[in-house]
């Protein structure tokens, strides 16, 4: 909880700085920063990625778990979820813009790759890396949402402590009872995962990539690697 602790506490300040100095900030600044975050991000993925020990669980897992993601289409049911809610908000009465600027904050700080993958990274490894670096990228962010859509995004911190939280505590439940492969190979997938996100703030690809779409690879090394094991114990035993 203390990296989600982090995170809120960002949030807020960065949203206390766009409301106050609104009329200072530059969107060319903000570009910039966001770039020098991507690459920041892309580090934190690559030092998550190197630590597998079996590249073929990675690689397998990677392609069932998009092939999944893409199937269901995950990406744009997010897409569609934050759509819906935005156009609900979006009439009303004079708080409307309160409202949607709520909404739109807390979607953009918990519906994601690294949201996730970070809260589960800080469940099962107590490593905080991920959530902090996702921190001082929402807070940054705030910074620009609260200059232009107000105060409404200080209040997306409650969703956030809610969300990451929850899966923080999930994650550290269930991580006594997972065998450390299974933990280490999770781990080096959120980093492939966080290696797309970073590309996706770098603007790097033709096209945006599509990070929601993988994430049920992050899962598959709880059934991959038993598979293995046994699966190699058995032609052992031919041979």
């Amino acid at each position: 909880m203390l990296a989600t602790i982090i995170n809120v506490i960002l949030v807020l300040i960065g949203s206390a700085v766009g409301l106050l100095f609104k009329n200072l900030i530059s969107g060319k600044l903000m570009s910039v920063i966001t770039h020098a975050l991507g690459l920041c991000v892309f580090g934190v993925g690559v030092s998550n990625l190197i630590g597998t020990r079996d590249m073929l669980c990675v690689i397998v897992c990677m392609v069932a778990g998009t092939a999944v993601g893409s199937a269901i289409d995950i990406e744009l049911r997010l897409e569609h979820a934050g759509d819906l809610l935005r156009s609900k908000v979006a009439k009303g009465d004079g708080s409307s813009r309160f409202t949607e600027s709520f909404v739109s904050a807390s979607l953009l700080f918990c519906v994601g790759a690294m949201a996730i993958t970070g809260s589960i990274d800080a469940g099962l490894n107590h490593n905080y890396t991920t959530i902090v670096s996702k921190g001082v990228i929402d807070g940054v962010t705030s910074i620009s949402f609260a200059a232009t859509m107000g105060i409404g995004v200080a209040f997306s911190v409650i969703p956030v402590l809610i969300y990451q939280g929850g899966i923080t505590l999930l994650a550290g439940w269930v991580g006594p009872y997972l065998p450390e492969a299974v933990i280490v190979e999770m781990t080096a997938i959120g980093g492939a995962l966080i290696v797309g996100i970073s590309i996706n703030m770098l603007g790097l690809g033709k096209e945006k990539i599509k990070v929601g779409n993988m994430l049920p690879a992050i899962f598959l090394p709880i059934a991959y690697i038993p598979l293995a094991n046994w699966l190699g114990g058995l032609f052992s035993g031919l041979f």
